[in-house]
């Protein structure tokens, strides 16, 4: 299966890990070519950054023309949007957020919406929330706490069409549910946050699921790993690639 016709997007959570030098970039590489190499990898990354600071204009267009075709960027929105406001009153904030990350035009592929865990469980909030996107299809919802993980808001995400972020991390196991048109893994790490190495086995079981989703119906698969510690998400991400190039 080649590249432009998978529907598998597998990539890291930020590519700019000064402790990735001589574990995934080369110990001699510039990092002013660190996002090159990632690119000859991956054919996507989870933006981070975009959750603590605002970047201007400049920034976006960067990030656009520096990706090579077929390449996407997902953006984590603003942290004042899902904790310091917790999703009220945030229809203006998260307007300005789309209007910047439209910028990358065919770049953008999601927006990732992670919800404070202290967020109290509001349906109508979080309906409120999605609908002031111009486009809720491109957003995914990672939920912080289990008191979300309802039928109902499984409904509510199907009805507007919103991905769900389905993440794996400590005591809080992957749930396989598949909402919107695309599928959305974050892989946090299970015995540690950030610091766990998937094993083979375990890796076998997300590329199960991540072909389940296909199955399903699934345009899309992104999957990203957020455990940058020792280099193990590029690590993974790779093995992860190597497993589901040969499905």
């Amino acid at each position: 299966m080649s590249e432009a016709s998978s529907p598998y997007r597998i990539g890291t959570s930020g590519w700019t890990y000064d402790h990735w030098r001589g574990l995934f970039y080369p110990e001699t590489l510039p990092r002013t070519r660190w996002f090159a190499h990632y690119t000859q990898t991956f054919s996507t990354v989870e933006i981070n950054a975009t959750f603590y600071r605002t970047f201007g204009e400049s920034t976006y267009r960067k990030w656009r023309e520096q990706a090579p075709p077929g390449f996407t960027y997902v953006l984590k929105a603003p942290k004042p949007i899902t904790h310091y406001k917790g999703l009220e009153n945030v229809a203006a904030d998260i307007r300005a957020f789309w209007d910047s990350a439209v910028m990358l035009g065919e770049k953008l592929g999601m927006i990732l919406l992670q919800l404070a865990p202290s967020t109290p469980y509001d349906p109508e909030r979080l309906r409120a929330a999605l609908l002031a996107f111009p486009d809720p299809t491109r957003v995914a919802v990672e939920f912080r706490h289990e008191r979300w993980l309802t039928g109902e808001i499984r409904d509510l995400l199907n009805v507007l069409g919103v991905s769900f972020c389905d993440a794996d991390a400590p005591r809080a196991p992957l749930r396989g549910w598949l909402t919107g048109r695309n599928a959305y893994l974050r892989l946090h790490g299970r015995s540690r946050w950030y610091a766990h190495c998937y094993s083979d086995p375990e890796l076998d079981e997300i590329a199960a699921l991540a072909r389940r989703h296909v199955e399903q119906g699934a345009q899309c698969v992104y999957v990203f790993f957020n455990n940058d510690f020792e280099g193990y998400a590029p690590e993974n991400a790779r093995a992860l690639i190597q497993r589901l190039t040969l499905c």
